[in-house]
This record gives structure tokens, C-alpha cells and sequence, in this order.
């Protein structure tokens, strides 16, 4: 660690590991709903309750992640201390309480807005002075370095549009198909524009620290990057618009364009990769490596292949809001985003705590468990959706009786659940434990 406000960072990786697992107990509850007849939780926590619970805690640990990230990553990158700690601890203050007033509202049914975008207005307000806060101060810092790299533009470049994304979920039109038009911008935008952008540079940075590969090999895979957001992030978006009455060629540009934002995060490690074994460099933090290669890997297949199969028109067309796009759902976000964050967590924290050296069998083991997990739940969920198609959107049958075919495969998905929550658990004591049980 070079700068002593770095150690922000710690606090925010804290809360983000709480919230980490708390999503996944919620997610455990939501997914025995659809396995078990008699939900005794039916009357204290329905289904569409602990499904916004699930949902909007895997953003807000997320973006504790990415905040934390950029605290940790921008002193290094600018020379230069954090221009206010104090008002990053009144920002993590603020923006955990929002969360904690969210999730009790949604406990006891307070729930406003569309999808995903359930919070009370004053907590959205909250929500984007938050990231108003966290932006000035940000820029604040960069504004007192003597040299701006590749790294800090994208990344400022992710987290203003990250900012300015938010607000459009804020207000509420009543014309629906408007409506939604505008949700996808904070939706879609988001997932494929904003937060690719601060993927990209946070994974460029480990890079860059972890190996010492050359700045050059990884800032030309963020110039891509960039490319793909601003045409492919945005085109992309079309293969939402089609399904709310905007013209059919919404539906091709959407299903073509959309998959091919991972691509550049992959090759960067693949250099790097490459370079590494070149220049024959021992690797000090072997434990983020291959967090960052499993990182990079499940980004690929899960955002970008993995979408691509069933975003294609002709097949979308059958696909769409069924048990597929949940699989597509927890690959993408779980391969993207929330390993990245623990690839950051596992580069970061060592540093803070002044390990020299990281050789973590606890980490590895979780590594192991949560992708093998994920991978089974993401087909269990696949072929789900195909007996979902199959029966309800090809054969007609209803809702609530296709549901019934479905059950032998919410169960698997529910057990291999059990799987990537017992790594989570491995991960969380790994976490709390580290500096404690590691050498200098």
C-alpha cells in the first residue's frame, strides 16, 4: 500500500462481503418458493418480496465493490491521496443506510416503481447523491495528479455515465411502453455500458500491479473496450426495446450486437497472460490470478456466449422472460461483475494488511465450489426454460401447469444453490481471516 487513504477501501470491501452474503441467503429462500407446494414464509415474506430483496442487494454489494475498487485504484494511479476520506465515510454511512431503509421497506411491503427499480423515490434521490458524492470526489482527486492515464479516463469515463444512467430510473411516466423504454436505460445501460466500462479498468489495474506487464498491452484492450460500449452496449439495448412495440429491426441489431462486450476484458487477460510467461515473472498473489482468469473466462461464456445464444431473433422470440433469460441472468452478472469484485477483494486486502505473499487453499476451495455451483444452476435453470418454452409457448399450456413440469429442475437448481452458498461461506471466513492466518 502507497497511500495511506487507500485503506478506505477496506471498509467498503466489508460491507460489500456482508451484503454478499446476505443475497445469497435471500436467494435461497426465493429459490425454495419454487420447489416446495406450502411456502410457510407466504404471509411475512412472499415471493416477490424476497426476489427484490435477492436482486437489489447483488447490485448494492456490487457497487460497494466498485466503490471500494475505485477508493483503492485511483491514489495509485493518481499520485495522489483521496481528496476528502471524510466524505468517503459519510458516503458508505448514507449509502448503507439507504440500502437498510430499502430492505426494510420491501419487508414490509413498501415497493415503488418498476422492476429492479422498486426503491421510494427519496431513497432513489438518495441513491443518486450517493453517487453524486462519490463522483466529486473522485474527480477531485484526479484533478490533483500531474499525469492522467488510460486507466482513470475509462474509469471516470464508467462511473459518469454510471451517475447519470440512475437518474432516468427515478421518474415515472404513464404512458408504459415509454416507460420501459426508458427503465432499459438504467437496466441495460447500466449492466452493458457503465459497468463494463469500470470492469474494464479495474481488471486492467490488477493486471498492470499484479504482473507488471507492460501499460501499453492492457490500456489497447480499454480503448476496445470503450469502442464496443459506445456502439455494441448501446445497439444492444434493441434486444429489450423490441418486446415493449418498437420496430421489428430493434430485435436483430439487439440480438447481434450484444454479446460481444466481454471480449475485450479477455483478451487483456490472455495477453497479460501471455506476456507473463514470456518475461517468466513469479507471480507473488496467486490467489487473484486465478480469481482473475476464472474472472475473465465466466465473463466471456456467461455475458457474452452464453447471451448470444438466446438473444439471436429467432430464437429470442421464444426465449424471452423465461427460466433461459434467469440462466443467462446468474451467469452474466455472477461471471462478469461479482467475481471481478473478488478478484479485486483478493488483490486489494493483502496489500492493505501488508501481505507479502497470498497462497490461499481457503480461497481456491471457494473458487472451485462457487464456479462448479453456478455452472449447474445455470443449466438447471436452461433446461428449465426449454420444458418452459416447450410446453407453454409452443404446446399453449398455462402458466401454473408448466410451472408443475418444471419442478425436478428448480430442485437441482435449488441443491447446486446450497453448493455456490457454502463457497460463498468459505470466501466470507477467508475474508475475516485474512492477515490473521496468512504469512508475511
Amino acid at each position: 500500500m502507497k497511500y495511506e487513504t487507500q485503506k478506505i477501501a477496506y471498509n467498503y470491501f466489508v460491507v460489500a462481503t456482508l451484503l454478499f452474503g446476505l443475497q445469497v441467503i435471500f436467494g435461497l429462500i426465493t429459490g425454495a418458493k419454487y420447489v416446495w407446494d406450502h411456502d410457510p414464509l407466504i404471509n411475512i415474506l412472499p415471493f416477490n418480496t424476497s426476489r427484490a430483496i435477492h436482486i437489489n442487494l447483488l447490485v448494492v454489494w456490487l457497487l460497494f465493490g466498485f466503490m471500494g475498487g475505485t477508493y483503492y485504484l485511483v491514489p495509485e494511479e493518481s499520485e495522489t491521496e483521496i481528496w476528502s476520506p471524510k466524505l468517503a465515510n459519510i458516503q458508505l454511512i448514507l449509502f448503507a443506510s439507504v440500502g437498510v431503509a430499502a430492505i426494510a421497506g420491501y419487508l414490509f411491503g413498501w415497493s415503488w416503481g418498476m422492476p429492479f427499480l422498486e426503491q421510494p423515490t427519496i431513497l432513489k434521490v438518495g441513491i443518486v447523491v450517493v453517487a453524486l458524492m462519490f463522483l466529486f470526489n473522485i474527480l477531485k482527486t484526479m484533478m490533483k495528479t500531474k499525469r492522467w492515464t488510460v486507466i482513470q479516463g475509462v474509469l471516470l469515463g464508467g462511473l459518469v455515465m454510471l451517475a447519470g444512467m440512475f437518474i432516468f430510473g427515478i421518474f415515472f411516466v404513464k404512458n408504459l411502453t415509454t416507460q420501459y423504454y426508458y427503465w432499459w436505460w438504467v437496466i441495460h445501460l447500466w449492466v452493458e455500458g457503465a459497468w463494463e466500462l469500470v470492469a474494464g479498468s479495474i481488471m486492467a489495474f490488477i493486471l498492470l500491479k499484479l504482473t507488471g506487464v507492460d501499460r501499453e498491452i492492457v490500456e489497447k484492450w480499454l480503448y476496445v473496450e470503450v469502442g464496443l460500449v459506445l456502439f455494441t452496449g448501446i445497439a444492444g439495448t434493441g434486444h429489450h426495446y423490441y418486446w415493449i412495440g418498437t420496430p421489428y429491426y430493434w430485435l436483430w441489431v439487439g440480438g447481434i450486437f450484444s454479446a460481444l462486450e466481454p471480449v475485450p476484458i479477455l483478451f487483456m487477460v490472455i495477453d497479460t497472460l501471455r506476456d507473463v510467461r514470456e518475461r517468466k515473472v513469479e507471480i507473488e498473489n496467486r490467489t487473484a490470478l486465478f480469481w482473475a482468469v476464472g474472472c475473465a473466462v465466466m465473463h466471456f461464456f456467461g455475458a457474452g456466449v452464453w447471451g448470444f445464444a438466446h438473444t439471436l431473433p429467432q430464437i429470442n422470440k421464444w426465449t424471452h422472460g423465461t427460466q433461459i433469460t434467469a440462466s443467462h441472468g446468474h451467469f452474466a452478472f455472477f461471471g462478469a461483475y461479482a467475481m471481478l469484485n473478488l478478484t479485486l477483494i483478493y488483490f486489494a486486502v493483502p496489500k492493505l494488511k501488508g501481505i507479502k505473499t497470498l497462497k490461499s487453499a481457503l480461497s481456491l476451495s471457494a473458487l472451485r465450489l462457487m464456479v462448479f455451483s453456478m455452472f449447474l444452476m445455470v443449466l438447471a435453470l436452461a433446461v428449465a426454460g426449454i420444458v418452459q418454452v416447450y410446453l407453454q409457448r409452443i404446446l399453449g399450456m398455462d402458466y401454473l401447469s408448466t410451472q408443475g413440469f418444471m419442478t425436478l429442475w428448480y430442485a437441482v437448481f435449488w441443491v447446486c444453490a446450497w453448493g455456490f452458498a457454502s463457497g460463498v461461506v468459505l470466501y466470507i471466513i477467508d475474508f475475516f481471516s485474512m492477515g490473521k492466518t496468512a504469512k508475511s
